[in-house]
């Protein structure tokens, strides 16, 4: 009988104790995978808790890790730090050195664990400015700490009595990690997660996520200093799933076809570009190979689930799966049967097409501060519903306020926001976390979320305007890569454009066009824009007229993590893309 599961570093001796599997991560270096077993994995964690014992690690002492890529290394020093009732601090790569020291002072993390010389580069440049005893790197790199000194002072085995001593002093409630919010506004939060809330979270959502324990491989690539990654690689280890740890999103098909696996996990900007990278191959066919193609995506597009289609349209999508769809999953290793999406509002087509090619899409809800899961679709037993974020997971509880917005309960819900009380009491009231996302639940127990509520916007003639609709329809245009809806006060909505440059080339070769095909050429190109107005009047269809967008200004720019438009996880920072286009804003309402 396994022990009982209350805190973090329970699951991989779960792992061992059910599974003892050969190969529990796989990493990539230099070209070859390098895998580790369910006893390496625990082994390597205690090694590494009794090098940091050997460094004066204390219970509560705040230990950061900021890796540009997900590896073997992350997970094994994610167990060794809380093993010793430390606190995991995971920092995104991509923000900046600013930020960097920010996270580090806030958190008063002593130690760090970077991966590579470039993220190396940026925390020497703060590093004088913050508490850190040490720096220790992944790769090896001359001149610099490698974590393998720690596994060498861990080599003393009279420390183990410690480290069990340090492990069973943890409780459930414990704190076990602060994630600092990749935040669109403001400077980032560090939210305060419990084992137990990220426990709980692990075992309620395992049961929406059907996979043949000990057997199947997983694939991942979103990055582990996000919540919903972190906890789906918990899930995994709970689950007995070998993990393979993708190179990068470039590499993401050619690791997948070496792998084969049966499930990943990604935002719904992942799975964007994979489909238009899929529509683009199918736009260079001919002929009948082309007719095919898109009479496939046609009938993808329409797809429902649990047959409700009829028995013809069944019939057709059996065909289509093998002259077709067939491909589409030998892309991703051909053994694919389950993505996952979470983080931001999924496209329903990419939901429909991708089930119907028979790599169903499960769209769920949660947040940072829910650990995340609060909802989740799973196709068994009905409980797969398009267009919706799917049931409340056991022991989570909502309501939806008279504003409509989302209030959740439940185990999951953090312990507050780190050394910010009056921030934690803004939205922690009576035990339920107010999201701040807008949601309806049907009759059936399926969730709908229906906007945002900081970013909805009155205009000047008192109508609301919720832009992550108009955004979500506007980009389901292979003309169009990110797009803001503005308007807030103003007399209309209006949108900032980011088009996507790369299918416009390709769209201009098509069409033998004679337009120049640098972003400033393609801006100022009246076909360009002509072409993407189409789009907007297509758009502008589906919403009542005082939300219609009435106005479009298009960016030179693309809009990037590192330039500040994107949040680490690629939301909008709407605040800033404003800023950076005050002109462009001006131009519209000024006119």
């Amino acid at each position: 009988m396994s022990a009982e599961i209350t805190r973090i570093f329970d699951f991989p001796y779960h792992q061992l104790e059910k599974y003892n599997l050969p190969y529990a991560f796989s990493t990539k270096y230099n070209g070859k995978w390098k895998t580790i077993s369910s006893q390496e994995y625990i082994n390597k964690a205690n090694t590494i808790s009794r090098g940091l014992l050997q460094l004066g690690v204390q219970a509560n002492d705040k230990i950061a890790i900021i890796s540009s890529t997900n590896r073997s290394e992350w997970n094994i020093c994610d167990i060794g730090i809380l093993q010793l009732g430390a606190q995991n601090v995971p920092i995104y790569p991509t923000i900046s050195k600013e930020d960097y020291e920010y996270v580090l002072n806030h958190s008063g993390a002593i130690y760090v664990f970077v991966s590579d010389q470039e993220v190396l580069d940026k925390i020497n440049l703060i590093k004088g400015n913050t508490e850190l005893k040490g720096v220790y790197t992944f790769d090896a790199i001359e001149g610099e700490n490698n974590w393998e000194e720690i596994i060498t002072l861990g080599e003393d085995m009279s420390l183990q009595p410690q480290v069990e001593e340090r492990k069973n002093n943890v409780q459930p409630e414990d704190l076990a990690t602060l994630i600092y919010t990749s935040g669109t506004t403001g400077k980032p939060k560090g939210v305060m997660l419990s084992h137990n809330n990220i426990v709980t979270n692990v075992l309620a959502s395992k049961k929406r996520v059907p996979l043949a324990y000990g057997k199947d491989k997983a694939l991942s690539f979103l990055p582990v200093c996000h919540i919903f990654e972190r906890m789906i690689l918990y899930l995994y280890q709970y689950c007995g799933v070998h993990v393979y740890f993708a190179e990068s999103l470039e590499k993401l098909s050619e690791n997948a076809q070496e792998i084969k696996p049966q499930v990943m996990t990604a935002v719904p900007r992942l799975y964007e570009k994979i489909y238009d990278k899929i529509i683009a191959k199918g736009a260079d066919l001919t002929g009948i190979k082309k007719r095919l193609f898109f009479w496939a995506v046609d009938l993808g597009l329409k797809y429902e689930p649990y047959g409700a289609n009829g028995w013809w349209y069944e019939k057709q999508l059996s065909l289509a799966k093998k002259l077709i769809f067939s491909k589409w999953q030998a892309a991703l290793g051909g053994e694919l049967k389950l993505m996952v999406s979470g983080s931001a509002a999924l496209q329903q087509r990419l939901t429909r097409i991708f089930t119907a090619a028979g790599m169903p899409i499960m769209e769920g809800y949660g947040l940072t501060e829910t650990s995340p899961v609060v909802s989740v679709n799973c196709v068994e037993d009905g409980g797969f519903r398009v267009g919706t974020v799917g049931k409340i997971i056991e022991n989570v509880h909502i309501k939806i306020a008279e504003t409509g917005e989302i209030l959740v309960k439940g185990p999951n819900v953090m312990m507050g926001y780190y050394k910010d009380p009056e921030k934690t009491a803004e939205v922690i009231k009576d035990g339920y976390f107010h999201t701040g996302d807008k949601g309806e639940v049907d009759a059936d127990g399926f969730l709908t979320i229906t906007g945002r509520t900081k970013e909805m916007f009155k205009t000047s003639g008192g109508k609301y305007v919720v832009p992550p609709l108009l955004e979500g329809e506007l980009k389901q245009s292979r003309f169009i890569e990110q797009v803001m809806v503005i308007g807030e006060g103003q007399k209309m909505p209006a949108a900032l454009i980011q088009p996507n440059f790369d299918f416009i080339r390709e769209w201009i070769d098509r069409k033998k066009l004679s337009i120049g095909k640098t972003n400033e050429e393609i801006i100022a190109s009246q076909e360009v824009q002509d072409r993407i107005q189409q789009e907007v009047d297509l758009c502008n269809t589906h919403f009542g007229k005082w939300e219609q967008i009435k106005v479009f200004r298009l960016t030179k720019e693309e809009w990037t993590i590192d330039a500040g438009h994107l949040t680490p996880t690629m939301k909008m920072k709407r605040a800033i893309i404003l800023k950076i286009y005050q002109d462009l804003y001006d131009d519209i309402y000024s006119n």
